[in-house]
């Protein structure tokens, strides 16, 4: 059996004034990510404007297990009020890595 990685594009828009606010809470859950066999590949900040958002994040998962254990870990669902004041929208999206 061959365990397929999960690779995903994270593009993350702040609420209006709630950039750094964005920031803080996603350098809190991405430090879980190791936790779950997840790697941060890249990430990257734009300034939001015209509809860009305010972040880009490239994530890597060893196995779909991981990426669900992560997804539903506990320190990180807590953290759902801070998250909804920071963050507007959210797109998320399976990519394929070029090596």
């Amino acid at each position: 059996m061959t365990v397929q990685t999960v690779q995903l594009c994270v593009l993350l828009w702040a609420r209006p004034g709630a950039a750094e606010a964005l920031v803080a809470y996603e350098d809190k859950v991405l430090a879980l990510l190791g936790e779950h066999g997840g790697r941060l590949v890249q990430r990257a900040r734009a300034d939001g404007a015209d509809g860009r958002p305010d972040e880009i994040q490239l994530i890597e998962f060893a196995s779909q297990e991981g990426y669900e254990g992560y997804m539903a870990d506990a320190r990180r669902t807590a953290l759902a009020g801070e998250r909804d004041a920071a963050i507007a929208r959210t797109d998320l999206y399976p990519v394929e890595l070029a090596k």
